[in-house]
């Protein structure tokens, strides 16, 4: 078994596609014999949404692409297709230059960047993208779409946690404009009590205190 584990090690990758090392002890034998059973599925998976997305890349919300989402977007087509859904394509492209106007007064609030800075090199330690020997690295992007985003809902501000939410979407988008407005759209309307101040609301005790206005 040893053996086997350490000849599939030499065959794959030590850092996944989005930058995440492997663990010590994984199994690369049973990694690569379920991956190899699973290519099937997932390049027929890719192959419908590659015809869907050809027909219309609008992606409008209906039973067929609902079927779809739930049994996995392929890589190539996910960041478009969150983007599309969420909302968030339609509010980048009602709003050109809001992104940049708001990281500039952001960058003005010492409180809110300073509180940014302390969480930076805490996101994902065991991702290679997010070192600051990595080149580029995504703390730059972190950094800039946190301190946007909190100035942008001055009544959430920063909290910790968003920083590993928003670490995902500039893994998956690789755009800081796109993770912005896609955390935008997550916090602020699809999951509006996430980060929450009304007293009624349970979240709210949970976060009340690591939050910066």
């Amino acid at each position: 078994m040893d053996t086997n584990n350490d000849t599939a090690k030499d065959r794959i990758s030590r850092i996944d596609s989005y930058g995440f090392e492997r663990p010590d002890g994984f199994d690369y034998a049973s990694y690569e014999d379920f991956y190899s059973r699973y290519m099937t599925v997932l390049t027929r998976r890719a192959m419908k949404w590659s015809k869907m997305m050809q027909k219309s890349t609008a992606v409008e919300k209906g039973i067929k692409v609902k079927r779809y989402i739930r049994k996995g977007i392929p890589d190539e087509h996910r960041p478009h297709v969150w983007m599309m859904v969420s909302g968030a394509q339609a509010q980048m492209e009602t709003n050109p230059g809001y992104y940049h106007s708001v990281l500039l007064e952001g960058q003005k609030n010492t409180k809110l960047v300073d509180a940014v800075v302390t969480d930076l090199n805490r996101t994902f330690p065991d991702n290679v993208k997010f070192r600051k020997n990595a080149s580029p690295c995504l703390q730059l992007t972190l950094h800039n779409v946190l301190v946007a985003y909190g100035q942008h809902n001055k009544t959430v501000g920063y909290c910790q946690g968003m920083n590993f939410i928003t670490g995902i979407l500039i893994l998956v988008t690789k755009d800081e404009e796109k993770a912005f407005w896609l955390l935008d759209a997550l916090l602020g309307r699809i999951l509006p009590g996430m980060y929450c101040f009304h007293k009624k609301w349970p979240c709210c005790r949970e976060v009340r205190n690591t939050c910066i206005f």
